[in-house]
């Protein structure tokens, strides 16, 4: 038995679970919070089914510290007896190019390219490094491991990844699309092949990860075939504050209008301003939204919105793959608003997709929503990319 630590660092935090392995028994998880700020905040949650909680306040100026405090504390409260127990660490890397087409090892030069790789995901791989280097200096004999959210997605062929400009920019720069949360994707994915009780490689599936960053992946025979997502998370269905799918061009023409001459401040604008929050005015958070959308139009209109781009997604998707066996929803909203489940299957009827009421009547609970005879199965899945990372760290490390 083994216990390996999934890792997923931020700029300002860092999540984490720990397992027993190969059972995939979760034995505490938690947080640090505000790293780098005054008054972080460090929980772990642990003991049976993970009731006991702990919780300090107090300034960690940075990841190196927030994992010190982490793996000290894991010694204190008995979670393991000794360090050495911790015998690997995989870590959430959001961008791996086309380097990294599966998890890997992470050794000097891995780290390296993780962080050349940092143009493609500058909030994400330098923060995600620095928790890299961190394990790997207090943790020196447990394997560390870097799980890429853009290496499910680099099954895609290139009919889909790549953009109609020039080649050599795809060829010089990488300018293509890559693709996020394809751990998850691909956790969900393995997921429904085993509830439905066939092999993935007969399986044509559609995942839906709906949360704060949303997007929808076509999964053939297991593979990622294409995804919403696009050279960063900021393409694809409108999201809580970001824009989704807009033309090229609305960029320079606000820009000129909102006398806005560095690209960066406009990014920013599509990235945190924008999305449903954007259109209604209200909140990033759909919850709010749904409160709101009997006396408020706008409020409608962005949950309206959130519906109709996932639904064309889901209506391309079927018509690449000639068909689809089952819509497959995840992540915070997917798994928690059975009235978002519902407008979105309600307009698919079409392809034989339907969710039953009452099975739909369920949070966060894996189940199917479709009734028995659905010819296109609906599935609620919990996604677990941490329990995704705990394998792959297990199946290196042997």
């Amino acid at each position: 038995m083994a216990k390996i630590i999934a890792i997923n660092a931020g700029s300002s935090s860092l999540k984490w679970k720990l397992f027993e392995m190969p059972a995939e028994e979760e034995l505490a998880s938690g947080m640090v919070d505000r790293v780098g700020l005054s008054d972080s905040v460090f929980t772990v949650h642990y003991g049976e089914n993970e009731k006991e909680k702990f919780e300090v306040t107090q300034d960690i100026d940075n990841q190196t510290q927030a994992v010190d405090l982490l793996l000290k504390k894991l010694n204190d409260l008995k979670i393991v007896e000794d360090l050495s127990e911790i015998t690997g660490v995989g870590h959430r890397v959001v961008a791996g190019g086309e380097i990294f087409k599966e998890s890997t090892v992470i050794d000097d030069q891995v780290a390296k390219q993780i962080g050349d790789l940092a143009e493609y995901a500058p909030l994400h791989n330098p923060a995600e490094l620095m928790g890299i280097e961190a394990f790997r200096k207090l943790l020196p004999n447990a394997t560390s491991v870097a799980v890429f959210d853009t290496s499910f997605h680099t099954t895609m062929p290139a009919v889909n990844y790549l953009y109609s400009i020039p080649y050599e920019y795809y060829e010089k720069y990488g300018a293509r699309k890559y693709g996020a949360h394809g751990t998850s994707h691909r956790y969900v994915s393995l997921r429904a092949a085993e509830m439905l009780g066939k092999p993935i490689e007969d399986l044509k599936l559609i995942t839906l990860h709906l949360g704060a960053g949303a997007s929808v992946t076509a999964v053939d025979g297991g593979k990622s075939v294409d995804t919403s997502m696009g050279f960063t998370p900021l393409a694809g269905i409108t999201m809580a504050t970001r824009s989704g799918d807009i033309d090229a061009s609305l960029v320079s023409f606000l820009m000129e209008k909102l006398n806005i001459h560095e690209p960066d401040e406009m990014i920013d604008i599509l990235n945190h301003k924008s999305g449903i929050y954007g259109i209604s005015g209200i909140s990033p958070d759909m919850r709010d939204l749904e409160k709101a959308r009997t006396t408020n139009e706008r409020a409608k209109l962005g949950i309206d919105i959130f519906v109709n781009r996932i639904q064309k997604y889901i209506g391309s998707y079927v018509a690449e793959m000639g068909g689809a066996d089952a819509l497959i929803f995840t992540a915070g909203i997917g798994e928690h608003d059975a009235a978002m489940r519902q407008r979105i299957i309600d307009g698919l009827s079409y392809f034989g997709a339907a969710v039953d009421p009452k099975r739909n009547d369920v949070m966060g609970v894996e189940s199917v929503i479709s009734p028995d005879d659905a010819k296109m199965k609906v599935l609620l899945i919990p996604t677990n990319e941490e329990v995704m990372i705990a394998r792959d760290v297990q199946a290196l490390s042997k």
